[in-house]
């Protein structure tokens, strides 16, 4: 019988992610997860598209501890339906490279299949994380802003 997808069952799969053990992160993923993370692949490494339990494995234990310590995945809105979950995460981080505190929010949609992550989908403040993670503001362009007014590099509608 198939786990029944809870608020406890998603935080359960936080901790093991976090924990950068490999088989506490196997007991979560069906062997053919379907993983994508969008943001800037280019700086965060391990963005992108994953396919196979073990390709999502390796990002989650190489790739990620690679660029930044994971020290909290704190899930402020959960919301599940039947197989599907979606949440609202803080993620707080230690930069790896640097040692600065990153912290991003990021919206996470989750579909299980008996009791596992068949595919999880990520969307990232990547504009703030890129920001932290360089350690500067990215200067954007302020030429003709649409309706709104400029506030620093941002535009305010």
């Amino acid at each position: 019988m198939a786990t029944p997808i809870t608020r406890q069952f998603i935080e359960d799969f936080y901790r093991a992610r976090i924990s950068c053990d490999p088989e506490r992160i196997a007991l979560f993923l069906d062997d053919d997860v379907e993983w994508c993370i969008a943001g800037p692949v280019e700086l965060m490494h391990f963005c992108g598209e994953r396919r196979g339990k073990q390709a999502v494995i390796d990002a989650l234990v190489r790739h990620v501890p690679a660029q930044l310590e994971v020290v909290g995945m704190e899930p402020e809105e959960v919301l599940v339906d039947g197989e599907r979950a979606a949440a609202l995460c803080l993620l707080t981080a230690k930069h790896a490279r640097t040692g600065r505190t990153i912290s991003y929010r990021c919206a996470q949609f989750l579909h299980f299949r008996d009791g596992r992550i068949a595919r999880f989908r990520v969307l990232i403040d990547s504009f703030d994380a890129a920001e932290q993670m360089l350690g500067h503001t990215i200067h954007v362009s302020t030429g003709d802003e649409p309706a709104g007014e400029a506030i620093g590099n941002r535009i305010a509608v």
